[in-house]
């Protein structure tokens, strides 16, 4: 096994480093989306766990139920492609 296998072992570690220090980046960020100008928002971490929900009361009306579900909805897809696009990428991949 000559250098060229100690390259690629020193890379691999190396990556392995990068992708870490990706994921403890991604555990700390947190992002916050909203839906119908901001009468839900949602609050998520870069595990794409949701932390924290707040709903405006003025958007709580017990015969649209389905009008809220949405609302949450797109608050929930806006925080994850808020994560997405923050999500760091690692150099050679």
């Amino acid at each position: 096994m000559g250098s060229g296998y100690a390259k690629m072992k020193k890379k691999a570690k190396l990556m392995q480093e990068q992708m870490a220090q990706m994921k403890e980046e991604m555990q700390d960020l947190e992002v916050t989306a909203s839906a119908g100008g901001s009468l839900v928002q949602v609050t998520m971490n870069g595990e794409k766990e949701v932390k924290k929900i707040t709903i405006h009361p003025d958007c709580v009306d017990k015969e649209d139920i389905e009008g809220l579900q949405d609302l949450l909805i797109e608050a929930l897809k806006n925080a994850s492609n808020q994560v997405d696009e923050k999500k760091p990428t690692i150099p050679g991949m």
